[in-house]
Order: C-alpha cells, then sequence, then structure tokens
C-alpha cells in the first residue's frame, strides 16, 4: 500500500527536482536513490529501519533530509563517519551523492544486514565501509566528517567522537528541534567553534555544525 501512496510520488517528483538544481545530480545518481529508497520502503517493517508513517515522506523526509548534509561540509572532504547510521542515513545517501570514503557505523545485527544488501545492490563497495560494530569499540582514527541522525544527544555524540576528530574535522549533526537546548547542555562540557543552521526539510528543526570540540576546562 505504501508503494501505491499518492505522496510518495509528490514527494518524490518534488525532491528529485530539488537534488537537480542544488547538486546537478545525474541519471545514475537518480536511478541509485530510487533503488535505495524501494528497498529501504520494502524492508522498513521487516527491519524496523525507520517509522513507517515516515514512509509516504520518504523522498522528503529520508532523502532530502539526508542530502541537504552535503552542502555544509567546507572543502572537499576525504573521509566521513556516519554514527549509528541504522537504514544509511544520512550516510549512505551521502556516498550516493558523491561523498567519499564514508564509514557507516551500526551495531545492530539486522540493520547491517540491510546496510550490506544496499552497498552492494548500490555498487558502493569502494566508498562505504559497513563498520558492524558499537562505536566504541571501532578502532580510533581521524575522520574529516563526523554525523550522526537519530543516535543519540549531542553531549555523546561528542564523546563518542572524541577519538575520531582532531581541531579540523568537521561535525556535521542534524537536531530536530532539540538542536539550542542539546547545544546548551553539550557546552556545559565540551568547547568548540559552533553554529545551529536551519533544516530545509522542517524551519522549526535545526543542524548543529562544529570545530574543534574538545572537553572543556574543569571548574
Amino acid at each position: 500500500m505504501i508503494n501505491q501512496s499518492p505522496l510518495l510520488g509528490e514527494h518524490e517528483a518534488a525532491t528529485r527536482e530539488w537534488l537537480l538544481e542544488r547538486f546537478d545530480v545525474s541519471r545514475e545518481t537518480l536511478d541509485r536513490l530510487s533503488a535505495y529508497v524501494a528497498l529501504l520502503v520494502a524492508e522498513a517493517g521487516q527491519h524496523n529501519l525507520v517509522a513507517a508513517s515516515t514512509l509516504p515522506g520518504v523522498w522528503d523526509r529520508h532523502i532530502r533530509d539526508s542530502a541537504q548534509l552535503l552542502p555544509l561540509a567546507e572543502g572537499t572532504p576525504a573521509s566521513w563517519i556516519d554514527f549509528g547510521s541504522g537504514a544509511g542515513l544520512p550516510g549512505l545517501v551521502l556516498a550516493i551523492l558523491g561523498a567519499r570514503h564514508v564509514t557507516l557505523v551500526e551495531s545492530r545485527r539486522l540493520r547491517i544486514g540491510f546496510l550490506e544488501k544496499a552497498s552492494g545492490l548500490l555498487g558502493l563497495g569502494e566508498c562505504v565501509r559497513i563498520a558492524g560494530m558499537a562505536v566504541e569499540r571501532l578502532e580510533a582514527a581521524r575522520y574529516d566528517v563526523i554525523t550522526a541522525r537519530a543516535f543519540t544527544s549531542l553531549e555523546r555524540i561528542f564523546a563518542f567522537g572524541a577519538r575520531f576528530s582532531d581541531v579540523s574535522t568537521q561535525w556535521i549533526l542534524p537536531k530536530g528541534k532539540t538542536a539550542a537546548q542539546e547545544l546548551a547542555t553539550a557546552r556545559k562540557a565540551w568547547q568548540g567553534e559552533f553554529e545551529i543552521v536551519a533544516s530545509e526539510t522542517d524551519p522549526d528543526a535545526g543542524i548543529v555544525l562544529a570545530r574543534n570540540v574538545k572537553p572543556g576546562r574543569a571548574r
């Protein structure tokens, strides 16, 4: 029934037009996104990948919401890491759109299986690495960009990500309507250069941008 929803087609058309205007994407990229969406919709219920209520508007709610993070990265990042990647949101979408060397960190077995299936189906093996484990177990390494969507609190993301960052690492973290509140809480324990930008899919939602994140001085 979800595949037949007229809203699905409406959101797809609008998001495709937005992708063409924003990224000048190729037909191959649009086809990959369509294949990803088809797989996500088909297996969402089986693996509890995303809320069923979001599927009729999947192109806007998940594809555009993830894609908007790409132009927020400055320069040409050589490596990305996505904590709690789940269904590949945003990491897999970013890889489809051209992000290089994306590590998807996911600990849940069924979702790891979905990511492996999606990566193989979409031919993303050369630019996507699936780290099937809890982020605490992942070997430390430095990344250009750290992102996470619907993973955990901002304060905990900074704690998890400290081993994967340095002063030049960019943090691009969609936090919804709690962005300002979470940042205020996180700044009690963490210092850095912080900014909140509005989400293009929800004017009330915020995306936290950060650099030079490090533990704050003890009081």
